[in-house]
């Protein structure tokens, strides 16, 4: 009887072993000794309810936001050198660490600009990055600039919704998602940009629009869905925004990346998803462990925390920015010109009342003797540093400050226009300087007549300000290009 028995048992373990080999659960069965059709985990207990195999794959996953290029040290922030130490040294021994990017990696500073962001793009390649999402600085240059970092880069630029006008199709250099591997468990990310298109000189983005909104909702929770029926076990979404439009359960998002705002928050919503942001400019990074079921039970965020740069910031210095700039030195030589000298701390308002009238004087330089021109200035934005230390200036400090690269542009705008949008605005970031023409008729501006204005093309490209752009001195003269001159003829001394 017990021969038989056996045989029997035997004779059902041959038949299940071959049904399984078939249904590609062979795997599982050698190495967990299951001999259900597939691990099972009904109590959420992380282990198998037949075998006891352990279900679960702790992941880490870093995200990095609003880089800005910041890879040298500077006054207000350390450099990448130690932040790659840092993020190697939490990689040793982690089999499952994962680094991603929510976007505005490249545009910010000499050493990236000068490169057209791809010193940066070649750091992330040296870390391993899997992905990195298209943020609105990503366009300062142009599409062409994306591509060419697309090129050069081991990842792919996530973007579920910056879709093409012509064909209305997902512009070529985007990827709405991609997945990882970490040992059992498959890992979802999908990347968006928010709601920022109007953050993006119009001329950069002529040929694309973004989808946001309930559109942008939609997509994502296609993709998700998608993502989850080809086998995905945990999804993230990295978004270059604060999130606080898209309204996702976690059924279609486990965790949220988040970007844009320069802010550092970890937060869960109402669905109990956390939200985070890691600041911005290199001062800080956000960082979530994830526990994942790969047999369906329930996945979870075990921790969940900012970093701030202090922690990583005594860092021993990684070679590899060294390395990077060497290879790129004749691309960022131009940085290391000395201008000249400042003699007071200038501060961002002073700085943009300065380059305000430096437009004005080298549009009437180019145009005054065919137009009579109301003013110089419009929108004119700083970035960190914010403002121009006493001491020795080199270009690179100004490419911190200014680092658009938003052409000069002769326009025409109605007096009522002119009247609201400039000479009465009361947006703190507008600063203009007027010429003898314009202190005549200031208090005077017809609402139907026609006047010329000198501006950057961030501001003539938005279309609210209705401008009409009459001429251009194209590229290679900007903001900080025209303060450079003004620096190098002793000036500020």
């Amino acid at each position: 009887m017990k021969k038989r028995a056996f045989a029997l048992l035997l004779a059902f373990i041959i038949l299940f072993t071959v049904s399984c080999s078939e249904n590609g659960l062979q795997d599982e069965i050698t190495e967990g000794g299951c001999f259900a059709p597939a691990h099972v985990d009904t109590n959420n207990d992380g282990l198998c309810d037949f075998c006891m195999l352990t279900l679960t794959v702790t992941v880490d996953l870093y995200a990095i936001n609003d880089l800005h290029g910041k890879l040298l040290d500077g006054d207000s922030q350390p450099g990448a050198d130690e932040l790659t130490s840092f993020l190697k040294s939490a990689r040793e021994g982690d089999d499952y660490a994962l680094f991603l990017s929510s976007g505005d990696m490249w545009q910010g500073t000499s050493e990236s600009n000068l490169t057209r962001g791809k010193i940066v793009t070649d750091w992330m390649n040296s870390l391993g990055f899997v992905s990195m999402t298209l943020g609105n600085h990503e366009f300062d240059w142009g599409e062409e600039y994306i591509v060419e970092n697309l090129e050069l880069a081991d990842f792919p630029f996530l973007a579920i919704n910056i879709y093409d006008r012509a064909t209305d199709t997902l512009a070529d250099y985007c990827t709405p998602s991609v997945t990882v591997e970490c040992g059992a468990a498959t890992i979802g990310i999908i990347g968006a940009i928010g709601d920022c298109y109007s953050s993006i000189a119009g001329d950069k983005v002529e040929n694309i629009y973004f989808k946001t909104g309930d559109e942008l909702i939609s997509l994502i929770s296609a993709e998700s869905e998608r993502l989850r029926a080809g086998g995905a076990d945990f999804i993230v979404l990295s978004l270059h925004d604060s999130g606080a439009d898209i309204e996702l359960s976690k059924e279609h998002v486990d965790l949220v990346f988040e970007g844009h705002t320069h802010k550092n928050y970890v937060r869960p919503d109402k669905h109990g998803v956390y939200h985070l942001q890691g600041g911005g400019d290199n001062d800080g990074i956000a960082h979530v462990e994830a526990v994942i079921n790969v047999a369906g039970g329930e996945s979870y965020v075990k921790t969940a925390e900012y970093i701030p740069s202090d922690k990583y910031d005594d860092s021993p210095s990684d070679p590899i920015i060294g390395e990077l700039m060497k290879k790129y030195a004749s691309d960022v030589a131009k940085a290391d010109e000395v201008l000249g000298k400042n003699s007071a701390l200038r501060g961002g308002d002073w700085l943009r009342a300065l380059v305000a009238r430096l437009y004005f004087e080298k549009g009437f330089e180019e145009w005054g003797k065919e137009y009579d021109i109301v003013l110089g200035g419009g929108y004119l934005s700083v970035r960190a540093p914010y403002n121009l230390s006493v001491g020795e200036v080199k270009y690179s400090d100004l490419q911190s400050i200014f680092p658009f690269d938003n052409t000069l542009d002769l326009c025409s705008v109605k007096g009522k226009d002119l009247k609201s949008k400039f000479i009465n605005t009361s947006n703190s970031n507008y600063f203009v300087y007027y010429g003898d023409y314009g202190q005549s008729v200031r208090f005077g501006i017809d609402d139907e007549a026609t006047y010329y204005i000198i501006v950057d093309s961030y501001t003539s490209s938005y279309a609210p300000n209705r401008l009409t752009v009459i001429d251009s001195l194209g590229d290679g003269i900007y903001a900080r290009d025209l303060l450079a001159e003004y620096i190098k003829s002793g000036k500020l001394e």
